[in-house]
């Protein structure tokens, strides 16, 4: 779903860098039209240290102009797999990933599981935080520990809770559900995204919705959910 929105948020004349921030270096794929690309942490263990990379080492370029940064992770099993979102980050700043640019997204895995994965939060370099979640029992439960954790850090660090978001799953009474956890946060359902197959055949080509099929039905909710996250900034 991010990729999708980014791609169509992109389109509405948006400058943006995606930073993955899931060890699986999964969140640019689709952005890229390839496989995962290679990571910061992957190369800076090659090169030696981070210090040796340069941004052009890590930073491609995708859809439209997308930047693309993957912080990738140790091996399963091997250290903290948040640290590659910490070197990340601060590698990003301290070589001027973030100039001209409208939108950064921080793509983090949704089970939050060290205090790596929460930087963008914990740090201020968040204003805005979407769940992306569907109406399973599990997804509901992991969207409720992520708006905790925004909670924590909202005072300190000046993030704010968007929205939810709902890939939908076909469960029962699905939609009730979103909608019900969202007014229990005191926030909002942002957009239920329906289900449809178009999205497996557009990963299958490693394509967005919106490239693969733009003028499809799908595109169209994507297309809307982008409008939305857009129409909350000033412009």
């Amino acid at each position: 779903t991010s990729q999708n929105t980014l791609a169509a948020l992109v389109d509405l004349g948006q400058r943006i860098l995606i930073v993955g921030c899931d060890p699986k270096a999964d969140s640019t794929r689709l952005i890229l039209n390839s496989k995962a690309q290679d990571t910061v942490l992957h190369l800076a263990a090659q090169e030696g240290s981070v210090e040796d990379l340069e941004l052009q080492d890590v930073l491609k370029i995708g859809y439209r102009g997308i930047k693309c940064v993957e912080s990738g992770g140790p091996k399963p099993g091997v250290g903290c797999p948040g640290r590659g979102v910490i070197t990340s980050i601060n590698f990003l700043e301290e070589n001027g990933a973030y100039d001209d640019v409208d939108y950064v997204s921080y793509d983090v895995l949704g089970d939050v599981v060290c205090g790596g994965f929460a930087m963008p939060i914990r740090e201020g370099k968040a204003q805005e935080i979407y769940i992306v979640m569907s109406g399973e029992m599990m997804a509901l439960y992991a969207a409720n520990n992520i708006a905790k954790g925004i909670l924590k850090y909202a005072h300190s660090g000046g993030v704010r809770l968007g929205g939810l978001i709902c890939n939908e799953r076909q469960t029962d009474r699905e939609l009730d559900l979103a909608e019900a956890l969202a007014s229990r946060l005191n926030s909002k359902l942002i957009h239920f995204v329906p289900r449809d197959n178009i999205v497996q055949h557009a990963e299958l080509r490693k394509m967005s919705v919106i490239q693969y099929a733009p003028d499809s039905k799908q595109a169209g909710e994507y297309r809307a959910l982008a409008e939305k996250i857009h129409a909350t900034w000033p412009q």
